[in-house]
């Protein structure tokens, strides 16, 4: 089942942030945009490149106002280990959630029941809580965060100008649609 246009449930869950551990739940995806980044497992080997790549975007993430929560089934002790002994995974500023329980997994279905781990499964969140992008990769796949500056600008500006829509490799700035009657089998 999607989850665009669905409102994210209550979740409790622990995370490693800058050197501590803190609470995150539903509520951190209200008020502001936020990416929730899913990824298989902490110590493996496609993880650390797009978690790196992720924070590489992360200025430009919170420039638009946007919050970065990563999320994998290992636990935050786990999250913290792996940010103290990885060079890649130390520059990481944004959220780490620990979901050993796989609750999250299962409530964004990025479980994958048989592994355990959760699949790569990357998740736009509007401030009122509610998935407007999903992207889901297989394992071996990894994704490229730049990409995602361009959906949330997207999603920012749908959001802020109803009525229109963005077509395909909108740009900020870029002309955009009014879909209507008279623009059926015109484009």
């Amino acid at each position: 089942m999607s989850m665009i246009g669905k409102e994210v449930t209550e979740f409790s869950a622990q995370a490693y942030h800058n050197s501590e551990f803190v609470a995150v739940s539903a509520e951190n995806f209200k008020g502001k945009w936020s990416v929730l980044c899913f990824y298989p497992a902490d110590f493996t080997f496609v993880c650390p490149t797009e978690l790196e790549d992720l924070q590489e975007q992360y200025e430009t993430l919170q420039s638009l106002n946007v919050e970065v929560y990563s999320c994998s089934t290992d636990t935050h002790f786990t999250h913290k280990a792996w940010h103290e002994t990885s060079e890649a995974i130390g520059k990481i500023k944004y959220y780490m959630i620990g979901d050993p329980s796989h609750k999250i997994a299962e409530m964004f279905d990025v479980l994958d029941e048989a592994e355990g781990l959760a699949q790569r499964g990357t998740f736009i969140i509007d401030p009122d809580g509610i998935v407007q992008a999903v992207e889901i990769n297989a394992d071996g796949i990894g994704r490229d965060a730049s990409t995602l500056v361009d959906k949330i600008r997207a999603a920012q500006y749908v959001r802020t100008h109803p009525g229109e829509v963005c077509p395909a490799k909108w740009k900020e700035s870029g002309e955009t649609l009014t879909p209507s009657f008279d623009l059926v089998g015109k484009i």
